[in-house]
């Protein structure tokens, strides 16, 4: 019977199971993860915006608000930058990003160099015009021919350079009646001039002037114009006679009575002139253009004989 009851008796077997972690056991590592990863981009930025200058923000302001007026214009800083930290490309000691062109110090000294060049050479050519016009103005006093003409010869500085204008006189005209036949003593004084002029580097500029009396049927045939252009244009013979280098002439022109030396009197002998401008460098420029190109003066042929009833 025991025996039997032992057979009968069952077998329990116990299994121990490992404890698993619960579903959410892992999704706080990448919680925390993002949290860091936030926190470090979150300090980059606070430390790029204190280590930015404020041309650089309003460069990046002006980029996001109009990014193709800004790469058209170009500029410094990080608007005009690949990158918009400090430095970078093959110049190493820039602090304000990479530039499109040239350095913004750098266009700096150059614009601040060139002001200074400009400066001195205005400078000296101040110096020079007002040593040449304390010259002319010996020539026509020491000169018994000139000093009695000195009463028709002003000398001013323009912002051009020394103007030198022979005016007309009623008792003393420069040129015969309506014609560009210059009066002996009108040589005398272009001569004298020329002869002042002959050693300066700086180039000429001769205008001539009438006043508002029409020339004869002026309208559809030769005028004021073409008069005043004549006489400029002997007056430049005589330099040249005297011994000034034809080269020296700049431009030869003619401007009839838009240029009035009296206003107020239209059609007097005043405005009947010849003006010849000693030009400083900076007048040279933008009459020629920076390299000073070569000038051409057209050779006029003789000017007309005087007609019956014509002006001076």
């Amino acid at each position: 019977m025991a025996t039997e009851a032992k057979k009968l008796q069952p077998i329990i077997i116990k299994r121990v199971k490992k404890g698993g972690h619960a579903t959410h056991g892992g999704a706080w590592k990448i919680a925390y993860a993002d949290f860091v990863t936030a926190m470090m981009a979150f300090f980059l930025l606070m430390w790029l915006l204190g280590s930015t200058s404020e041309g650089d923000k309003k460069g990046l302001s002006d980029y996001f608000q109009s990014p193709l007026k800004v790469a058209m214009q170009g500029g410094t800083g990080a608007g005009a930058s690949n990158s918009v930290v400090s430095g970078g490309g093959s110049d190493l000691t820039q602090s304000a990003g990479q530039s499109k062109r040239n350095d913004s110090n750098d266009s700096k000294a150059k614009k601040s160099s060139s002001e200074q060049v400009k400066a001195a050479r205005a400078k000296q050519d101040a110096q020079k015009l007002a040593e040449l016009s304390a010259k002319i103005s010996a020539i026509i006093s020491n000169s018994p021919k000139l000093s009695e003409f000195s009463s028709q010869i002003k000398l001013s500085m323009t912002p051009d350079g020394l103007q030198i204008q022979i005016m007309d006189d009623q008792k003393r005209p420069m040129f015969d009646s309506g014609s560009a036949m210059v009066k002996p003593y009108m040589r005398d004084i272009l001569q004298g001039i020329g002869s002042a002029l002959v050693d300066i580097d700086n180039k000429i500029s001769m205008d001539g002037h009438t006043d508002q009396t029409p020339y004869g049927a002026g309208a559809r045939g030769y005028s004021n114009w073409e008069l005043s252009a004549d006489r400029a244009n002997a007056s430049r013979r005589e330099l040249v006679a005297s011994g000034l280098p034809d080269d020296k002439i700049a431009r030869v022109m003619g401007l009839a009575s838009s240029l009035l030396q009296d206003e107020e009197n239209p059609r007097s002998p005043a405005n009947r002139r010849i003006s010849i401008t000693v030009m400083t460098r900076e007048a040279e420029e933008r009459l020629l253009g920076p390299r000073r190109a070569e000038v051409i003066t057209e050779q006029n042929p003789e000017p007309p004989p005087a007609k019956p009833g014509a002006k001076q």
